[in-house]
């Protein structure tokens, strides 16, 4: 294909998808329909035509490059749009949202996601991860079934609150907000489905919605308000909010630092939760990649524990990651607002336009991915990813807003992997890959049920 030609005047029109071509595959399918559309037109821009909302959706790489980073100062995060309205009720303003306020708290934030500073946290980070790990000892024993899932929410809240909040959010406490979060992600689908739908209007989702968020402030709001007087002797990412200042010199508001507390809570565990959740299935029907990442970890891990040095010495495992991200990227849709007119391969976008940009779509295209729903990590070599556009794979966004814990998710993703992978072997209650369930953050359809053994018993 052609590459686009980006910013250039013309008079060409985008792809148009009607209605009646949408909906009968999105209520079937919703994941494999918008995925279908995007191969069908190939990358071009596509002007969705949903009724009166008639969104573009933005696949080609370039493209997506375009929006989300070259012209990142024209399509705005804008809170009272698709996607952003919903779960705005949970997360306020602040770090997910857009302008002076989303600035401030990146301002604040971002020091503590640095690779220096994320590094400097891997020892204690592996030390939690081990003695999480510990637990299922037990179950191993005894053969009895695990939920993964649900171990593997238990194993990243030890870590990242020892690491990150300072031990402040118990694991306990910790994982009725991951159950809370699980709950609003489905709970917003009916209203970024519908994103016209004015917030008065009742909807499906929005008494779970209300329940959910109230969990949350009863686990954290108490944490945050308690934090406030230790704020100058604390490391961790409340005492952080609380120490910063606005624009005029004046201390974050309880509800400021209530909102950032809850959304980088939220973007520090769902994503390793939930990639790995398909780690085992893809495992169980690829031996091969399961005997390589077995390989990769006894030679460089050995019998003892995970330390920081290995990590760098398990370029396998990493493309493994990659390959969980490209098929399961959690933020699968990233929309935007055109706040002025622009133009993209010689298509107009008119000021106020909604562009949808899609990881989910864009790294299951044929046009920019051979044989692209197969799981194979090879494609991750050094030889096949020279030459891709590095926004042919973007499942953390990108521009100014890509996410800040890109690069714990590594560190903490590849610490997890080789702990688990080093002690046992595991075995599926019911083989094959569940399917995808489309929330605010892309969800496994079903749960993943394993029994674990000992690896040097399997030996």
């Amino acid at each position: 294909m052609q590459s686009p030609h980006i910013g250039q005047p013309g008079s060409r029109r985008a792809v148009t998808v009607p209605l009646h071509q949408i909906v009968p595959g999105l209520l079937r399918d919703p994941a494999r329909a918008l995925i279908e559309v995007g191969n069908r037109t190939g990358g071009e821009l596509i002007r969705l035509n949903l009724g009166s909302f008639r969104p573009y959706l933005v696949t080609h790489p370039r493209h997506v490059q375009h929006v989300l980073r070259e012209r990142a100062a024209n399509y705005e995060r804008a809170g009272d749009g698709l996607f952003w309205r919903p779960v705005k009720r949970l997360f306020g303003e602040g770090i997910l949202g857009e302008g002076q306020i989303w600035s401030a708290s990146r301002r604040t934030l971002q020091p503590m996601f640095t690779a220096k500073r994320i590094e400097a946290l891997v020892d204690g980070m592996a030390e939690a991860i081990r003695q999480a790990v510990d637990d299922l000892d037990e179950p191993s024993r005894d053969g009895r079934t695990v939920d993964i899932g649900v171990e593997q929410s238990r194993i990243v809240c030890r870590a990242i609150m020892k690491v990150l909040f300072g031990d402040k959010i118990s694991v306990t406490d910790a994982m009725r907000v991951v159950d809370a979060q699980d709950v609003i992600a489905t709970a917003v689908i009916p209203r970024i489905v519908v994103p016209f739908a004015p917030l008065s209007l009742p909807m499906p989702g929005d008494r779970p919605f209300r329940r959910a968020k109230r969990i949350v402030d009863d686990v954290l709001l108490p944490i945050v308000r308690a934090s406030k007087a230790t704020a100058e002797e604390g490391d961790d990412v409340i005492s952080t909010l609380w120490r910063a200042r606005t624009e005029d010199g004046r201390q974050l508001s309880e509800q400021q630092v209530r909102n950032d507390t809850v959304a980088m809570f939220a973007a520090t565990t769902e994503t390793t939760i939930n990639v790995l959740t398909w780690l085992w299935p893809h495992l169980d029907e690829r031996p091969d990649v399961a005997e390589r990442l077995y390989e990769e970890i006894a030679r460089v891990v050995g019998d003892g524990p995970v330390r920081r040095e290995h990590l760098t010495q398990l370029p396998y495992t990493r493309m493994v990651l990659d390959e969980l991200l490209r098929l399961y990227p959690i933020g699968w849709i990233i929309p935007r607002r055109a706040v002025a007119d622009d133009v993209i391969d010689g298509v107009t976008i008119e000021a106020g336009a909604t562009m949808v940009a899609s990881p989910l779509i864009t790294q299951r295209m044929s046009a920019f991915w051979e044989r692209p729903d197969e799981f194979d990590p090879d494609r991750f070599t050094p030889e096949r990813i020279r030459g891709r556009h590095r926004y042919a794979h973007f499942p953390f966004g990108g521009g100014p807003h890509q996410c800040l814990g890109m690069y714990l998710f590594y560190l903490e993703a590849q610490l997890i992997l080789a702990t688990m992978l080093s002690r046992y072997r595991f075995r599926l209650r019911r083989s094959g890959v569940p399917g995808l369930r489309l929330a605010a953050a892309l969800r496994p359809r079903t749960r993943v049920e394993l029994t674990l053994t000992s690896a040097a018993d399997a030996a």
